[in-house]
């Protein structure tokens, strides 16, 4: 059974029996004070009537009278003080009956107060009012006066206040369920949103919420509600945010161990292969050691960078650009000869904050993407000047359209050409991330078969600037 059924029919019910309670009870009373106000008027008649009698009885010598004019005296005087409502009685014997019905308990025993008495019989479906005083009269004796009366009319009026009470209350009851059934509804109306809601949230609708119109209760929990809601959703943003980075890491690392791998496999090739004096086996293996504790370095840095390891902190420090510069250029330098191409590199910077390892990783990303964009005998320029510094290729150079999408996470314009070359579409996603911790960002200009230039701007995180020689 719905709730909104439930507390509809307690309401109802609750409802019913409380007016019908009240109704009984109004009823009875009113019964009663009718009836209570019939003897009191009937009380005040025979009083009266009785007091008349007494006082027109004691004046006249009834035993002087005979027996048949003192019935003819007394009857006269009944229908002068009283109506054909009237019975005199004088020691068990009827005096003087003046109304429809005939007296069966003839003993006067009953009326012999001199207060009067009342009994209501029922006769035939009819409700008879008896009523009788003793009147005293000297010296003749006591005589009993009786009032006899049909009420019935009385108890016919009750019930039909009766009849009516429960006609009315039938349709009230009737408009009054039907009443509480809508105003119950239209009051949980916001559990069926709220109903709604939390389905739509069970099917992966993480946005919906429920409206709340009012500050009751209901209110109340429509708002707790939709705080929860923001809650889960905002906890499962976070859990989608944590497989994405957990994603872009796995990424993130294979793109990254590419290139010094790269140049592992060159050394340890040469190692066995080729025969060379032990001074250069010896830089051979010092390389391979550097590269191999870069690799580590890398790692730990590029698992702090996309957030899963909030313990882990950037190293930043001020760190001499051309220092960085002459890295970056022996890291490359294996790749570069490998595909026949020339870095030129120009530096009038100074010292500059920096993660020393993330730049250079920012920096051998964008060098990479400049050998895949150029051809056997290119140049890349690397300048830095001012508070930026700039990659320059003359390779095949990006369509304008693409240019503000390259920097997202696995794009490629060229992708049959990137995997050709061993990209993944990760570099520039990489390189974006690592230009925002040092305060900076990434300008990219291009113009399709002339070329491209990466400009990493920074924010004044530089001091000093030297004016160095270009190099080769």
């Amino acid at each position: 059974m719905k709730l909104s059924t439930k507390i509809s029919l307690v309401t109802v019910v609750t409802l019913l029996l409380a007016t019908g309670i009240f109704g009984a009870i109004v009823i009875y009373r009113t019964a009663v004070y009718s009836l209570e106000q019939t003897i009191e008027n009937y009380e005040q008649q025979v009083r009266a009537t009785s007091y008349a009698l007494g006082q027109e009885m004691s004046d006249n010598e009834l035993l002087t009278y005979s027996e048949a004019t003192r019935k003819s005296f007394i009857n006269y005087l009944l229908k002068k003080y009283g109506s054909n409502k009237y019975i005199m009685i004088k020691e068990g014997q009827i005096v003087c009956n003046l109304t429809d019905f005939e007296l069966v308990e003839k003993d006067s025993g009953r009326w012999t107060s001199d207060d009067v008495t009342h009994v209501i019989q029922n006769l035939e479906g009819a409700r008879i009012l008896i009523m009788g005083r003793n009147i005293k009269v000297e010296p003749s004796g006591d005589y009993q006066l009786l009032m006899v009366s049909d009420i019935s009319s009385m108890y016919e009026d009750i019930a039909k206040q009766a009849l009516l009470f429960i006609g009315i209350y039938l349709a009230v009851a009737l408009t009054a369920a039907m009443a509480v059934s809508v105003m119950v509804r239209r009051t949980l109306r916001p559990l069926k949103r709220l109903q709604r809601a939390a389905a739509g949230i069970s099917r992966g609708e993480l946005d919906r919420r429920v409206r709340v119109e009012s500050r009751d209760e209901l209110g109340m929990v429509g708002t707790a509600f939709n705080q929860m809601a923001e809650q889960v959703e905002n906890q499962v943003r976070e859990l989608e945010d944590v497989s994405e980075r957990r994603k872009q890491l796995l990424g993130s690392l294979t793109h990254e161990l590419k290139t010094p791998m790269t140049s592992i496999i060159g050394y340890s090739d040469t190692l066995l292969h080729v025969k060379i004096s032990e001074d250069q086996q010896k830089k051979a293996l010092v390389h391979i050691n550097s590269e191999c504790k870069r690799l580590e370095r890398l790692s730990g840095k590029l698992m702090n960078l996309i957030g899963m390891y909030d313990n882990e902190t950037v190293a930043m420090e001020y760190y001499p650009v051309q220092k960085l510069f002459k890295r970056v250029e022996v890291l490359e330098g294996y790749h570069l000869k490998e595909k026949g191409m020339y870095l030129v590199m120009s530096c009038s910077m100074g010292e500059l904050l920096m993660d020393v390892d993330l730049m250079e990783s920012l920096m051998v990303n964008l060098i990479d993407n400049a050998m895949k964009a150029c051809k056997e005998g290119d140049t890349i320029d690397v300048i830095a000047v001012g508070n930026q510094i700039v990659v320059r290729d003359c390779g095949k150079g990006i369509p304008a359209d693409e240019i503000p999408k390259i920097t997202e996470a696995f794009y490629m314009v060229d992708k049959s050409r990137s995997k050709k070359a061993g990209g993944i579409g990760l570099g520039l996603a990489l390189c974006k991330q690592i230009a925002y911790l040092h305060n900076a960002r990434l300008q990219i200009e291009s113009t399709e078969g002339v070329g491209t230039s990466i400009h990493v701007i920074f924010d004044d995180n530089s001091r000093g600037y030297e004016e160095q020689d270009q190099y080769k």
